[in-house]
């Protein structure tokens, strides 16, 4: 699996922490991590949690990742904003035990964290047991076992649900404010990371028109 991290501004300072702990825990699972800032608070490419929503959108659905990290600082900003995409599934994950419940029982392909709120001694350890739950325990399998039937059919009703009542993500992308969807992906890695793992042409022409 190709994890994509993204961080929006207010939390650029503890990108370095989360993709250390972040790789520590997925990579001797045989996962590949790709780290799209912002890499400090300093960076030229400012991300708010808006534009997080929008590069993972841009990510998921160009197949240029296959799950995405990221936050904010109390989560909910990052988990709205990812949500309002099509071809985004996206968890608030606080703890190590959401993160085994909502793998299990959701099996979305995003997750946001707070990362301000409550984020003090120890909080690296919670983020790698939530790792460790998010992405060791596989996807889907349902919790508690007796309720893996119907978890299981709610979520591809979900899926059914928002093929239905999202727009094509082209067609969207092209409604939103120009500036903000260029901040989206004026970070310094993204052309090296997005174009050698891009899957989908439309996608991957359309994006070359922002740059």
């Amino acid at each position: 699996m190709r994890i994509a991290l993204i961080n929006e501004n207010s939390q650029a300072a503890k990108n370095p922490l989360i993709c250390e702990t972040l790789k520590k825990v997925v990579e001797p699972m045989g996962h590949v991590v790709d780290n799209y800032g912002m890499y400090s608070p300093q960076d030229e490419a400012q991300l708010t949690y808006v534009q997080v929503g929008i590069l993972a959108a841009i990510l998921l659905n160009s197949g240029a990742a296959d799950y995405v990290i990221t936050g904010c600082g109390t989560g909910e900003g990052a988990m709205l904003a990812c949500n309002s995409f099509p071809g985004v599934l996206c968890g608030h994950v606080v703890d190590p035990s959401d993160a085994f419940m909502f793998a299990q029982i959701n099996d979305g392909n995003a997750a946001a964290f707070p990362f301000a709120k409550g984020f003090g001694w120890g909080a690296e350890l919670n983020l790698e047991y939530a790792f460790d739950k998010l992405f060791g325990s596989g996807h889907g399998n349902g919790y508690p076992p007796e309720r893996v039937i119907p978890e299981q059919r709610n979520k591809k009703i979900l899926d059914e649900v928002k093929k239905h009542t999202y727009v094509d993500l082209i067609d969207g992308l092209k409604c939103l404010d120009q500036e903000l969807l260029k901040g989206a992906v004026a970070g310094p890695e993204f052309s090296k990371l997005f174009f050698a793992n891009c899957k989908d042409k439309k996608i991957e022409e359309y994006v070359r028109t922002l740059l």
